[in-house]
C-alpha cells in the first residue's frame, strides 16, 4: 500500500512495522492459536493481566483528567467504569476457571514487565496531553482486535479443543472490534493535524509501547517475574 494511501494510524504503525509485527506475531500468540501455549505460562500471563487491568483503570482515570471537552471526559470515564464495573469481574471469573482465586491475585507481585509497560503508560499520559496518553495505550487494545484477526487467519490455529479459545474469541467479537474501530477512528481524526515533528514524537511512544507490549507476552511464556 503506498504511504499516501495509509491513514494517520497506519502511518503510525508502519513506522514501526518491525516492533508491531513482533508484538503481533509473538510467539505467545503463535502458541495461543495453536493451543500448545503451557499452561503455566497462561496462568501467569492471567495474573499480571489482572494486575496490568488495575493500572489501565488508573490510566483512564487520568484521561478524565486530561480531558478538554465534555466528550472526551465521557469516553475517559465509559472506559473507567467499564473496567472497574465489568472487566475486572470478568477477568476474575476467568482466572477462576485456570485455578487461580481472587484471594491469590490479590497476593500476586508485580512482574517487572508488567510495572514497565504500566508505568511508561502512566507516565506519558502525565508528561503529555490526551494524545499521548492514548498512543501509549493502544498497543493494548488494538493490537488485541488485531491479534485474534490475525490469528483467525491462520492455518495453524486450532479450532477444536483450543483451551484458549475462549481468549481469542473474545477478542474476535463485534464488541471489541467496534471498540477498537473507535479507538482507530479517534487516532485517525487527531494524528492527522499532527504536524512532522510531533508525529514523530507520537511514533516513538507508539513503538515504545509497542516492545514493553512484547516483554509483557516474554514474561507470560518464560514465567518470570
Amino acid at each position: 500500500m503506498p504511504p499516501s494511501a495509509l491513514t494517520p494510524f497506519d502511518r503510525l504503525k508502519a513506522a514501526c512495522a518491525d516492533d508491531w509485527r513482533a508484538y503481533c506475531q509473538h510467539d505467545f500468540v503463535r502458541q495461543l492459536g495453536a493451543g500448545t501455549l503451557p499452561g503455566e505460562a497462561f496462568r501467569h500471563y492471567l495474573e499480571q493481566d489482572y494486575l496490568f487491568l488495575i493500572h489501565f483503570a488508573r490510566a483512564w482515570g487520568l484521561a478524565v483528567y486530561k480531558s478538554r471537552s465534555v466528550a472526551e471526559l465521557r469516553q475517559g470515564l465509559d472506559m473507567l467504569k467499564a473496567i472497574v464495573d465489568v472487566e475486572l469481574g470478568l477477568h476474575v471469573d476467568y482466572c477462576r476457571q485456570w485455578g487461580v482465586a481472587e484471594d491469590d491475585l490479590l497476593r500476586i507481585p508485580e512482574a517487572r514487565a508488567t510495572m514497565a509497560y504500566t508505568r511508561y503508560v502512566l507516565d506519558a499520559g502525565n508528561r503529555g496531553d490526551l494524545l499521548d496518553l492514548h498512543v501509549a495505550l493502544v498497543p493494548c487494545m488494538i493490537g488485541y482486535a488485531e491479534i485474534a484477526t490475525w490469528l483467525n487467519a491462520q492455518p495453524f490455529l486450532k479450532r477444536d479443543g483450543n483451551p484458549y479459545a475462549s481468549w481469542i474469541a473474545m477478542y474476535a467479537s463485534d464488541e471489541f472490534q467496534d471498540a477498537a474501530d473507535a479507538e482507530r477512528r479517534w487516532l485517525d481524526e487527531r494524528l492527522a493535524s499532527v504536524d512532522p515533528a510531533r508525529f514523530a514524537e507520537l511514533a516513538g511512544t507508539f513503538r515504545d509501547a509497542t516492545r514493553l507490549e512484547a516483554d509483557f507476552w516474554q514474561m507470560g511464556l518464560e514465567r518470570r517475574f
